[in-house]
């Protein structure tokens, strides 16, 4: 430097502290950001473990949503003590004109059932039935005999006043009476059954206290009470069963504005006895296994049992005979398609009653309605089914057609018995 005529000058103090507070601030600078590293770090960490805290708790919501425990909502009720003191009953309605019986006795009239089951509730009465018209009939043609059906509705009004709950699940859009009916204090849900299978629905069953239970052929309808044959069972201080049909209500109740089956439920909804781990009830002291099937198959949440299958369980089961009443034996599915009745041949059923008689030897009655709604060829599967037994030995297979006043079809088919046709009248069948 000296040789090129430079000086050499020493760092003058003012330099010196320039570069000092330049590299203060650097350093600052790096704190800072390194603090704001950290300070931001923190804050993802704060709000990661925020999620998965909100995520923890709305998991243990749902599981302790979907997992029942017995003793905190079912009134005290355990499994220990809801199946020792079962009663079952059948309840059965004859029409007023048809006063038939055995032995002259006859069941529980279904009217008497249904009150003492109003008379039993405490809590809840829970209903499903896809018709209500109970308090209106035809008083020229039936005079009186829609007394019983009204009674029936004044007694569902008046359960306000007595503090018990009504919920009804119903196929229906509109009904004078579900509209009564929640002005005086009931819960109506509708079930868009159209939307949801393209059917109907057919159900009818009540609920009282998640204790007693009826199950039956008839919906609330007073000619149900007076004018049609139908039969049903009710169970009394029978809980497990009670609650298990409960899962079955609260299914429909929750398909409220609803016109598709969600693929995940509650398991407040799923079974809790099946056909493979039924229920031990001691129903009028005598020990028996018991489980509720429904159908169709959608509306079949985990473990419930299928309709159809538990038919065919217990067909295939019977070692001496199967008895059948149904009011329509049409083994067809019938859709509208592009304007026109589109017929496909629905065969399980009409299979196992063949395999019954034919291969295992099972003698088998069927009693089947004759009414204006009747398919003309329910006459050739009943020729069909009766074709079955002609050169079969031990082959034993009866059908009976009734009009339902007083009206009767025996068709017997067996070795030797004759082939004649029979034909029925359609006039005296009843139009409902």
């Amino acid at each position: 430097m000296r040789g090129r005529g430079e000086p050499l000058h020493a760092p003058h103090l003012s330099d010196i502290y320039a570069n000092s507070a330049i590299q203060q601030q650097d350093y600052s600078a790096t704190i800072w950001l390194r603090s704001k590293e950290k300070l931001e770090h923190s804050q993802q960490k704060c709000i990661a473990i925020f999620a998965l805290l909100c995520c923890f708790t709305v998991l243990v919501a749902l599981i302790f949503s979907a997992v029942d425990v017995w003793g905190e909502d079912e009134d005290g009720i355990t499994e220990e003590n809801c199946n020792r003191h079962c009663r079952i009953v059948l309840v059965e309605n004859i029409p007023e004109d048809l006063p038939l019986s055995i032995d002259g006795t006859t069941h529980v009239p279904l009217s008497t059932g249904l009150n003492s089951l109003l008379d039993e509730a405490k809590h809840s009465v829970e209903v499903v039935s896809p018709v209500w018209n109970l308090n209106s009939w035809d008083q020229e043609t039936w005079p009186n005999s829609g007394k019983q059906g009204q009674l029936l509705f004044q007694r569902l009004l008046n359960l306000k006043t007595r503090e018990v709950k009504l919920k009804i699940a119903s196929s229906l859009t509109y009904s004078a009476e579900l509209q009564k009916l929640t002005e005086h204090g009931a819960e109506v849900r509708f079930v868009n059954m159209s939307a949801l299978t393209r059917g109907g629905l057919h159900s009818n069953f009540w609920v009282v206290d998640r204790k007693h239970v009826f199950i039956g052929s008839a919906s609330m309808d007073w000619r149900s009470l007076s004018k049609r044959k139908e039969l049903g069972v009710m169970v009394y201080n029978c809980s497990c069963l009670a609650i298990d049909l409960h899962r079955v209500f609260s299914f429909y109740w929750q398909l409220q504005y609803r016109d598709y089956i969600p693929s995940i439920w509650s398991k407040r909804v799923t079974a809790l006895y099946g056909k493979d781990s039924p229920v031990t009830l001691y129903l009028n002291d005598t020990e028996v296994t018991a489980y509720v099937s429904t159908s169709p198959e959608l509306f079949c949440p985990k473990n419930r049992a299928k309709d159809i299958d538990v038919i065919q369980h217990v067909m295939q089961d019977a070692k001496l005979f199967i008895y059948i009443s149904v009011t329509d034996y049409l083994p067809l599915l019938i859709r509208s398609s592009r304007g026109s009745l589109v017929s496909r041949y629905w065969s399980p059923i009409d299979e196992m009653i063949r395999e019954a008689v034919v291969l295992r030897g099972v003698k088998v009655r069927m009693l089947i309605s004759f009414w204006k709604q009747t398919h003309p060829l329910t006459f050739n599967f009943i020729m069909s089914l009766k074709s079955l037994c002609m050169e079969l030995a031990n082959c034993s297979l009866e059908v009976v057609i009734t009009t339902g006043w007083g009206v009767s079809l025996p068709i017997t088919q067996g070795p030797g018995s004759s082939s004649n046709q029979h034909k029925l009248s359609r006039r005296g069948a009843p139009q409902s």
